[in-house]
């Protein structure tokens, strides 16, 4: 008999004495699991300065800038900021008109529980209006979301109101994104 059959063979199958085969280490995410604020790290212009990021935040904002840097409470501060409006005007012949304009907002500070959404902005396609929407004068767009944003108001309030009818009570603030 062969001196290795007659050893017990150990947890992982070798047989003591024997070559053991290189081990490998724990079992890694794949990239795209690594979701903590870390990742932000191959976002960060440190390491690549033409990144762009577009953000989506809690209150329907959208910023588009350069990530400059971040903390463990995923607070980004963003450079050569825009703020985006996307509206939708009436127009003459009936069917509204999709217009978008940027707001240049320097440098800006946004608090990580503020962030619903953050992507990359393809810096092939950036320099091309977002499909479906014109680029509109900045006073004609800001106006008629204001304008929008008031009339959503008003109908929350409304909401708010027939449902504390309902529930026989008052719904103080529900829902209502405080400034």
């Amino acid at each position: 008999m062969n001196p290795a059959e007659q050893q017990p063979p150990t947890q992982d199958g070798n047989v003591l004495g024997a070559a053991a085969a290189p081990t490998q280490g724990p079992p890694q995410l794949p990239p795209q699991m690594f979701t903590t604020a870390a990742q932000l790290l191959d976002l960060t212009d440190n390491f690549n300065p033409t990144e762009k990021l577009m953000l989506v935040l809690r209150d329907g904002r959208k910023l588009l800038g350069v990530l400059r840097t971040w903390d463990q409470f995923a607070n980004l501060v963003l450079t050569e900021t825009k703020e985006r409006y996307y509206v939708e005007a009436p127009s003459p012949a009936g069917s509204p008109r999709k217009l978008f304009c940027d707001i240049p907002r320097g440098t800006f500070l946004v608090r990580g529980e503020n962030v619903l959404l953050l992507g990359e902005i393809d810096l092939d396609r950036d320099d091309e209006d977002p499909p479906g929407y014109v680029e509109g004068p900045v006073e004609e767009v800001f106006e008629i979301q204001k304008r929008q944003e008031n009339e959503r108001k008003k109908n929350d309030k409304t909401k708010a109101r027939k449902a504390g009818d309902f529930w026989g009570g008052e719904l103080e603030g529900s829902g209502e994104v405080l400034f």
